[in-house]
């Protein structure tokens, strides 16, 4: 039976040592958001008729690690005067004090609180959901799909918009714009 010498064994495990050190921050970097790919976007109804409008400007920090996701993290924020309904009349109302206020609001966000895995493959994401100067806990199946680098991120969180008054005033009527808005979301990282 052949026996290395100490000091080969050493060496050794002293350059594992520096490549897993080495090998370690890259492992756990905060994907870079691809906005080009990106999405968030909402739909409501008007007068019982699906109406789809989106966000131009946002930015999400995800640090996803898939071997424990319960350690896992996200934000994201949201620029309201980005908002896009396809009429820039209708987006300058959207602005104004009975619906977003961005003037006195600007951003929307979400911070994640806790991951775990759900049902289908999919995490159940927790989490803090503030707009318009209102926050509320928040709950959501999140799926996501790796590709080579690319990590894709999509989920849907259905809101009511008057617990965060967007909608004041003559809008708080519910027969006109419904309570329920959906937030859809589509985001595309790399490592």
């Amino acid at each position: 039976m052949q026996h290395l010498p100490v000091f080969s064994l050493r060496k050794k495990f002293s350059m594992a040592a520096l490549a897993l050190a080495i090998a370690l921050p890259a492992l756990a970097a905060v994907a870079r958001l691809d906005a080009a790919k990106s999405s968030v976007a909402i739909t409501f109804k008007q007068m019982n008729v699906p109406v789809d409008a989106r966000f131009k400007k946002f930015s999400a920090n995800i640090d996803y690690n898939s071997a424990q996701p319960a350690s896992s993290k996200a934000s994201v924020e949201i620029e309201l005067a980005s908002f896009d309904l396809g009429d820039p009349e209708y987006n300058q109302e959207a602005l104004k004090k009975e619906w977003f206020n961005a003037a006195q609001f600007p951003k929307a966000s979400f911070v994640s609180t806790a991951m775990k895995a759900g049902a289908n493959g999919k995490l159940e994401v927790s989490g803090k959901l503030s707009i318009k100067g209102k926050s509320a806990d928040v709950s959501f199946p999140l799926s996501i799909k790796t590709v080579g680098n690319t990590q894709v991120f999509e989920g849907s969180l259905p809101i009511r918009r008057l617990a965060y008054n967007i909608g004041e005033g003559e809008w708080k009527d519910t027969g006109i714009v419904a309570d329920e808005v959906v937030i859809k979301f589509h985001v595309v990282t790399t490592q």
